[in-house]
């Protein structure tokens, strides 16, 4: 009875000793696997935004190649998130021969205007900042009016009669009068149309067509709109 005794007692202590050594070695495995499924998340990730990086690279070549002018690519290093002045800062300037006045673009539509150089970088405010207004039209009609930012809310567009047809997903684009923005270019689609009792015109919401909170590069237009216009007008008039 001793002897079966000990024996037991013995083969009890092997198997709780190999028991432990297999879930020693259960653990570290799994250890290594969790530390290989973390490297191939990571390398995952960093595929899916190289990925996506090259997409939207491949839509900002697309849309430079249509262009008639030259566009600058600008890379935004900055934003000044200042109610009425919001700006983006850029890594082009002076030395890239960029002017205030000049417009920048997307692929998506107008983003603004370039309001400060410096010798390698420029301040942009962005066309959906409450001190931004641009002439702009509703496509189908051509019918213009003041379109006026708005922050995080978009664009509101002003001086539009209550006679005229506007409906929700209307297109709205730049009308081109002053010579800053070139007719046409993309600004929003009607989101919401109020049509008070009182007054004359019509109280019309935009949603951008440009995500303003996305933005990573822009178009510089390297082209001085101004003097372009008026040595155009002095040639007409010879």
């Amino acid at each position: 009875p001793l002897q079966s005794t000990v024996t037991r007692a013995t083969s009890g202590i092997l198997a709780l000793k190999n028991d432990y050594v297999a879930l020693w070695n259960v653990r570290m495995e799994n250890k290594r696997l969790q530390a290989l499924v973390d490297k191939y998340l990571t390398e995952l990730a960093e595929y899916r935004e190289g990925y996506s990086s090259y997409l939207h690279l491949e839509e900002l070549l697309e849309f430079k190649e249509k262009q008639a002018f030259n566009p600058l690519v600008a890379r935004v290093v900055g934003k000044e998130p200042a109610y009425w002045y919001q700006t983006i800062v850029v890594d082009r300037g002076e030395s890239d021969d960029v002017l205030e006045g000049m417009i920048a673009l997307t692929p998506g539509g107008a983003v603004g205007q370039v309001i400060h150089t410096g010798k390698n970088y420029c301040k942009i405010l962005l066309a959906n900042a409450p001190s931004s207004a641009i002439d702009a039209m509703i496509q189908k009609n051509r019918i213009r009016g003041i379109l006026k930012g708005a922050g995080e809310k978009g664009y509101v567009l002003h001086y539009v009669q209550k006679n005229v047809d506007v409906s929700v997903g209307d297109h709205i684009v730049t009308a081109g009068i002053g010579g800053v923005f070139p007719t046409g270019i993309p600004l929003g689609k009607v989101s919401v149309v109020h049509k008070k009792r009182r007054g004359m015109f019509q109280e019309i919401e935009v949603t951008p067509d440009v995500d303003f909170q996305k933005l990573e590069y822009v178009f510089i237009d390297p082209t001085d709109r101004k003097k372009t216009l008026r040595d155009a007008s002095l040639s007409t008039e010879r």
